[in-house]
């Protein structure tokens, strides 16, 4: 049996695994306010409102992450 080499995986910069985990943090997000809307209860107002504030601050935290990351491989790029 062959088997093809197996090489190991990068590993994933601080930055990289931040925005990561920041992407990973805002598909739930995503998630949970989709299940929000289906429930379709109107006493569940302020609940909306917490789901599009949790929301809101993950979409910024990725932003922040990729941001960072860009700075990251540009100083990586810029030293080469």
């Amino acid at each position: 049996m062959t088997t093809s080499p197996q090489y190991p995986l990068p590993q994933l910069t601080r930055a990289e695994q931040e925005t990561e985990t920041a992407a990973d943090r805002l598909s739930s997000q995503i998630d949970s306010a989709l299940a929000a809307v289906v429930v379709h209860s109107y006493d569940d107002i302020e609940e909306l409102e917490a789901c599009a504030d949790r929301l809101e601050r993950a979409a910024r935290d990725l932003t922040v992450a990729l941001r960072e990351l860009s700075r990251e491989r540009r100083a990586h790029k810029n030293a080469l």
